[in-house]
């Protein structure tokens, strides 16, 4: 009995085993194989020197471990760690091996092995070891940001099987992404963070592993990084012809006006502009019609996910979908776009806007075979219906808005006296305030709270500075704000904490709306365990329009481009990858070295 036993077991182990290999797709085959030198999109050659400084809007930062809800951290503090895994820009999602030299997966996914590279030093000079790797999941599960708790809550245990083997087992279920999740993870230094309060903000600079260091700082003032030019990884494939300068630095503003003229005067490099007013009348110096500092519109094939007007459904006022439509009645964005964006946005009409994620039409079968266990507990425009955000078309679209808003509103329980709103029952006047973190959005809310003072709405526009906004955030201390929530080109388990329930009361968590939905949950769920890039597609199409007719936003607008602005002092690589440019690949004209 005892070698039938050994027998089986022997034979479920074979069943397991995994062969080494150098990068995992998350589905289909990854795009360089074993023997690549470098990704397309850089310049493998590229010299390497000179410094840079850049711009951080923000009033300062407080604490050099970005790993925890305490504190602000510096702009560019990723850039002092590597990872176990790097992705490719120019694929979906894979991931290939950097302090990681090759990874064992079994065919269901259920568990991960990394097996280290003997070369991987931290900055300190002592080896990266498995040791390190299982100490930073389990730290970031017990003490991390709320974000780490949800990101890795499906992973059941870490496990070093040898001092650079470690592996992660995952709790029962379909999680096809966990591997590569696991990759993306930093890796601490254990010998620094114990006996250490990993949850306190701190401005002693942490052991790095990475291409940069801290050189210096100031709090309000400035950061600079110097590259490590000792740096273990530096002749790798996955960092050839990355990292190129010397230094950067970053310079903090208060204010974007601010920082945008002294983009122009030279006191920064290079600016990612998100402002179409500034893109469009900003610039008008001698040194852009000079060619001295150039204008650049970038095109990619990213996904550009969703911004909007996010309502906290967690407040009485906004509980009622037919409110939250009203309200979206009320955004005039053709109004927006012409006045104020000159043109430049296209309306977004779905989460996963710009790519093939995007719901378009009426549900295919394969999305109807998703969706009609949940008729009846889901709108049922889902089914009947092509979403599409409210349009103000022609000389009387507004007022025509308007008009259907106030009988959404009246369905809802809301009427208006004296010119004001209340609720028929209570009284209650209808009044909420937006709230902001950036003076550059309040020509866009107060146009949009004018509109709905005109439905007899008392709203108020707040701006306050980024530490405010964020302890209100992170509380959930609001009424509407602007959201957005970025897409990959492979959505996953970051799903999860954008829309679930469990997500909902998190603090510090993404679930910013509020959304309690379990039919959203399920589908999380299966979007989660989507076995193939086909099936990926159909459940995130479905996951879009039960999101958009749920009206928890009021969707905003998108480019499919990216404005950078930059002095006429750098070099790029020609290619520019499927998820946008790569600032970590550009390099100067005149090198230091």
């Amino acid at each position: 009995m005892r070698w039938l036993v050994m027998i089986l077991a022997l034979a479920a182990w074979s069943a397991q085993a995994a062969e080494p290999v150098h990068a995992l797709a998350m589905h289909g085959q990854p795009k360089y194989g074993p023997a690549f030198t470098h990704f397309d999109y850089v310049n493998p050659s590229a010299p390497k020197g000179g410094a840079v400084k850049l711009a951080a809007i923000g009033s300062t930062f407080d604490t050099f471990n970005s790993y925890t809800l305490k504190g602000d951290a510096p702009a560019g503090l990723a850039m002092i760690y590597d990872t176990l895994t790097t992705h490719a820009a120019d694929e979906a999602f894979t991931e290939y091996g950097l302090v990681a030299e090759s990874l064992e997966v079994p065919k269901d996914r259920s568990w991960v092995i990394f097996n280290l590279r003997p070369e991987a030093r931290f900055h300190d000079g002592l080896p990266i070891t498995a040791e390190d790797a299982a100490f930073t999941l389990r730290t970031l599960q017990a003490k991390g940001h709320p974000f780490y708790r949800f990101y890795y809550g499906a992973v059941d245990k870490a496990e070093v099987l040898g001092p650079r083997r470690v592996k992660f087992s995952f709790k029962p279920g379909d999680n096809r992404e966990l591997p590569l999740i696991l990759g993306q993870m930093v890796v601490l230094p254990k010998h620094y963070w114990e006996g250490r309060d990993f949850e306190a903000a701190t401005l002693d600079v942490p052991v790095g592993s990475g291409p940069f260091r801290v050189k210096s700082f100031e709090p309000g003032r400035f950061i600079v990084y110097e590259r490590v030019k000792d740096y273990w990884a530096k002749d790798l494939p996955v960092m050839k012809g990355r990292f190129n300068f010397d230094t950067i630095q970053y310079d903090y503003y208060r204010d974007d006006t601010v920082a945008l003229e002294a983009l122009k005067a030279g006191e920064f490099d290079l600016r990612l502009e998100n402002n179409s007013k500034m893109w469009a009348a900003g610039y008008s110096t001698d040194a852009v019609a000079q060619g001295r500092l150039i204008k650049a519109e970038l095109h990619h094939q990213n996904s550009a996910g969703m911004q909007g007007w996010v309502f906290n459904t967690r407040r009485d006022l906004f509980k009622d979908p037919k409110v939250r439509q009203a309200i979206t009645l009320a955004f005039d964005f053709e109004w927006s776009n012409t006045q104020l964006f000159y043109g430049q946005y296209t309306r977004t009409q779905s989460y996963f806007s710009n790519s093939e994620l995007a719901s378009t039409g009426l549900p295919s079968a394969a999305e109807l075979a998703i969706l009609e266990p949940y008729r009846g507990r889901i709108p049922e425009e889902v089914f009947t219906t092509v979403y599409q955000a409210p349009k103000a078309e022609g000389r009387y679209g507004r007022r025509q808005n308007l008009l259907k808003a106030l009988e959404l509103l009246e369905q809802a329980g809301w009427t208006v006296k004296d010119r004001k709103l209340v609720h028929a029952q209570s009284g209650v006047p209808f009044a909420f305030e937006i709230l902001l973190n950036s003076p550059s959005f309040e020509r866009i809310a107060l146009p949009f709270a004018r509109n709905m003072e005109r439905l007899g709405m008392t709203v108020s526009v707040r701006t306050v500075d980024t530490a405010q906004y964020k302890n209100r955030l992170d509380s959930f201390d609001f009424d509407m704000m602007v959201g957005v929530w970025g897409q990959s080109l492979s959505p996953g388990n970051e799903q999860v904490n954008y829309w679930t329930s469990s997500a909902a009361d998190a603090k510090g968590g993404r679930n910013v709306a509020g959304i309690k939905n379990p039919v959203v949950d399920d589908l999380v769920a299966k979007l989660v365990a989507a076995p193939d890039r086909q099936a990926l597609i159909t459940v995130c199409r479905a996951l879009d329009r039960v999101l958009l007719w749920g009206h928890y936003v009021v969707p905003n607008w998108h480019i499919a481009y990216d404005r950078v602005a930059y002095w006429d002092k750098f070099e790029r690589p020609q290619t520019i990858p499927m998820q946008g440019y790569q600032f970590d690949t550009w390099w100067l004209k005149v090198s230091s070295e």
